[in-house]
């Protein structure tokens, strides 16, 4: 499991890379420099409130089919039908949901047809992440690493023709360029494995429906109370602050290299679940699979968090008009919660996996009633910068809570060393980066890249990230 974990990360990372920053970074950057002041924190509130919400159209089914099916790959002509009936239905309530919640906020008239859009595309949006739970259930990897990225792929060419030919640019389009991409990506994902579908007929089966809900209930209830004390930052800090918009779209500014960084969480976490369901069901040893995965991330993570809250202000100003010191800070902030939140990629995928979920619930609730009183108290004062806070600390006690709880109910522990390992490696790269910040004659731009490469030297001769042993893993002869 090892050897196929490390053959698919590869794989998965390289096409990944190969897209996805440029859509961020280039696409998504330059779409929020050409929109006029506080349009693009609009669409950021939107889009998190969307999110939110966007359970009630799941209800766990993606988390519960991905674990299903990948333990028992002759369920799926008889669980997809019922399911793809389901959130059909699940997605004309989610619709109705979202209104009434619109209405409550006070939006105004103008707004609701981008929450209907934006609702839309979410829905698009977990119909994929559903058709994919499908493809890597059946052990389809490489073909859902290329799903992984085909929306961005598509959007990449919709939106860069409209910024070409386009002196201006509405944020409308850029939701209706995301609708068009997201459902030519549903339709390929789809196609992608009919033919292992033995049957496709659509019928109401209550008792099914039923099971179905019962079984992934779980799953639904972890997922929204992620998207709570993940999200609701954006709407609270969009409705605390007064200048909420304007604050919105310095916390979206920076939460985009958030979301790039977490880009390689989510890679991990849709490759190692239905990796940890299998071990966990033939009850072969998790440490090996775990250790790797959680060393990988941790190089990864660490190295671009410390070389990335150095050079704070720098970035920001580089990559936004009107960046500046305090976008730069909230970007450090939460640079800090980024290395939480990918130690939760590793952890609340293991701890998904196993199935019994009301434990990591528990944890869940207290996070969002720290997150909560946390924005409370910060955001009419700090704005965007208070957001960042409660979030990091939001995100800190989730990782140590869920990191304590698996080695409770899993015994997935490490020996002390392993644990040293990676703190001193921490404590290396932050003495690298400042001598290399303050001392080292340069401009910025070199120095950070200097900063990034030395803190993957560090991570190869600390064996963090060790070649010597991935190769003899994708040499070795694959399992039967």
């Amino acid at each position: 499991m090892n050897r196929e974990f490390l053959i698919n990360i590869i794989f998965l990372l390289f096409v990944n890379l190969l897209i996805k920053p440029f859509y961020i970074f280039g696409i998504e950057l330059a779409i929020q420099n050409r929109v006029a002041d506080g349009a693009y924190g609009l669409y950021f509130n939107l889009f998190s409130l969307t999110l939110i919400l966007q359970i009630i159209n799941d209800l766990g089914i993606q988390y519960y089919n991905n674990r299903n099916i990948s333990q028992h790959n002759h369920l799926l002509s008889k669980y997809f039908p019922s399911m793809l009936l389901l959130k059909g239905l699940l997605g004309l309530v989610y619709f109705i949901v979202l209104l009434i919640v619109a209405w409550i906020w006070k939006y105004e008239l103008e707004v609701y047809h981008l929450v209907l859009l934006i609702g839309l595309n979410q829905l698009l949006a977990s119909l994929i992440l559903f058709l994919r739970s499908n493809i890597s259930g059946l052990a389809m990897y490489r073909t859902d690493s290329i799903i992984s990225v085909l929306d961005r792929l598509l959007l990449i060419g919709i939106c860069g023709v409209i910024l070409w030919s386009n002196p201006v640019f509405k944020i409308e389009w850029f939701v209706y360029a995301q609708t068009t991409s997201l459902s030519i990506t549903a339709l390929i994902a789809f196609l992608t494995f009919r033919s292992r579908l033995q049957s496709f007929r659509v019928r109401f089966r209550p008792a099914l429906l039923g099971l179905i809900l019962k079984k992934s209930f779980p799953y639904a209830l972890v997922v929204f109370l992620m998207g709570v004390y993940t999200r609701l930052d954006a709407v609270l800090l969009e409705r605390l602050h007064p200048q909420g918009r304007l604050e919105a779209d310095v916390y979206a500014s920076a939460y985009r290299l958030l979301d790039a960084g977490n880009m390689l969480g989510f890679l991990f976490a849709g490759l190692l679940l239905p990796m940890f369901a299998k071990l966990l069901k033939t009850r072969d040893a998790l440490t090996p699979l775990l250790k790797t995965s959680l060393q990988l991330i941790w190089a990864g993570a660490v190295t671009i968090a410390i070389s990335v809250f150095f050079f704070q202000q720098e970035i920001m100003q580089m990559l936004y008009f009107d960046g500046d010191a305090y976008a730069g800070q909230v970007l450090g902030i939460l640079m800090i919660t980024f290395v939480a939140m990918s130690c939760t990629f590793i952890y609340g995928t293991l701890l998904t996996a196993h199935g019994d979920l009301w434990p990591m619930i528990r944890i869940f609730i207290i996070a969002i009633v720290l997150n909560i009183t946390l924005n409370l108290l910060l955001i009419p004062q700090y704005g965007a910068l208070g957001a960042g806070i409660a979030a990091c600390f939001t995100q800190v006690f989730v990782a140590v809570a869920e990191v304590m709880l698996a080695h409770r109910l899993l015994q997935a522990y490490f020996n002390k060393n392993v644990i040293l390992k990676l703190f001193l490696f921490v404590f290396l790269c932050l003495c690298s980066n400042y001598t290399f910040y303050y001392y080292i004659p340069s401009d910025w731009l070199t120095r950070f890249v200097v900063c990034i490469f030395t803190n993957l030297i560090i991570a190869l001769v600390m064996r963090l990230i060790n070649f010597r042993n991935a190769l003899g893993l994708l040499q070795s002869e694959r399992p039967d």
